[in-house]
């Protein structure tokens, strides 16, 4: 397969923007309820059927009265004529002189204008008496402050947090329409690998990659095929990718696309189909592919683990979330400090585990241990990745390098 040689290394964000291109949002929608719209991706814009709040609310919890009644200097003596409750809204509006107890969230009665907190004032029997001078409109929330009726609060694409089906839900929406779930196909190569429980041979290890990317997959709105290990065979890769690409509208393998002798899949993936991307100018990840068999995507992931999460976070998700409807953006980043040596050769970018602390208005960074690509323990504790150019030397402590938050990854 000679073609691949031509293919790579290339650029992380040049793969990335050369793989995402090519990407068309999976077609066709389904309504869902708020109860599973979560992690799922708008497929229409949607508006609010109601303004939030409906009506001119308290702030605050206190006395509602008509800023025109208050004239001079207080202290302000006031009849107390009823209450205003969320829910138990006073029926009437408040004279001259007179005022209405509120509660926060409560409805404004009719003619009111302004609430004064109860820390400002005194109870005094049947009336109250007001300590403060009170400004026209304080602590009153206009009927729409949040959002309008007929506002867009939700745009197709978008992907739908807990906090924008809360506002959906807020709006008089019950359910929404969504994108419909990428299918997604997952196995293994490699003689060595067992399941985890089995008893392991001479040169056997357990297979972790499927379950770490099982779960990774399971923060994005795809439904995950997990065809498990697949034999150093070409006969039996060729068997797997077909079966992949009959089920799934995209597939992820660990291992297999290097140029060892047992390294059949980058061979199969071009048999059957084309590859794209092959070789990747970062470490760790450098053996990385992707190309298509039939209509299915196919991400070819290193079989180191921390060389598979790294690819997968990197190349593979933000693919897939445009697979998914939706645009992945940029990941979150930030600056910190260097609290410990870090040695780099210049030439491909490097993405080390790292622990970010925030503390006395700094942010540090330190590394977690031996940065082996074989040693998921590096991932014990971080909470970033530590992203270094791949122009720049060794880095000693004190440097300023730039930070992934983990969160803003997965």
């Amino acid at each position: 397969m000679s073609s691949k040689y031509s293919i790579g290394p290339v650029d992380l964000n040049e793969a990335v923007e050369r793989i995402t291109a090519g990407i068309d949002p999976i077609e066709g929608t389904e309504v869902t309820g708020l109860a599973n719209a979560t992690g799922r991706i708008a497929a229409e814009d949607v508006s609010a059927l109601v303004s939030l709040p409906p009506f001119p609310s308290s702030a605050m919890d206190g006395y509602a009265l008509r800023s025109e009644d208050i004239q001079g200097n207080p202290p302000y003596e006031l009849k107390l004529v009823g209450q205003s409750l969320a829910g138990r809204p006073f029926d009437g509006s408040p004279g001259v002189g007179e005022a209405v107890r509120i509660f926060t969230g409560a409805a404004m009665p009719q003619g009111a204008d302004t609430v004064v907190i109860q820390e400002d004032c005194t109870a005094t029997g049947e009336g109250v008496r007001i300590n403060t001078r009170p400004n026209a409109g304080d602590n009153v929330r206009c009927e729409g402050h949040d959002v309008g009726r007929g506002e867009i609060i939700v745009r197709r694409g978008q992907p739908l947090t807990p906090f924008s089906v809360g506002w959906l839900a807020a709006s008089g929406h019950e359910s929404i329409a969504v994108s419909a779930r990428p299918r997604v196909a997952v196995f293994s190569t490699g003689d060595e690998l067992q399941e985890p429980g089995s008893a392991l041979g001479p040169g056997q290890i357990y297979e972790s990659n499927r379950h770490m990317l099982r779960g990774l997959l399971q923060q994005l709105p795809v439904e995950v095929t997990d065809l498990g290990r697949v034999a150093d065979d070409p006969d039996e890769t060729i068997d797997a990718l077909q079966q992949a690409a009959t089920q799934a509208d995209a597939m992820i393998t660990t291992g297999g696309v290097s140029v060892g002798d047992a390294d059949f899949v980058a061979d199969a993936v071009e048999s059957l189909g084309s590859l794209e991307v092959w070789r990747m100018n970062i470490k760790p990840g450098k053996p990385f592919a992707f190309g298509r068999v039939g209509s299915c995507l196919f991400f070819g992931l290193p079989g180191n683990p921390v060389s598979a999460a790294i690819t997968y976070l990197m190349i593979a998700r933000p693919a897939l979330v445009r697979l998914c409807g939706a645009e992945a953006g940029e990941a979150p980043s930030a600056l910190a400090r260097l609290t410990d040596p870090i040695s780099h050769k210049p030439g491909r970018e490097e993405f080390q585990r790292g622990r970010m602390r925030v503390s006395g208005g700094e942010t540090t960074v330190s590394v977690t241990g031996d940065q082996s690509s074989n040693r998921l323990a590096t991932f014990d504790k971080a909470n970033c990745l530590i992203r270094i150019p791949k122009q720049a030397g060794s880095l000693a402590p004190g440097a300023t390098v730039e930070v992934l938050p983990l969160f803003g990854l997965i």
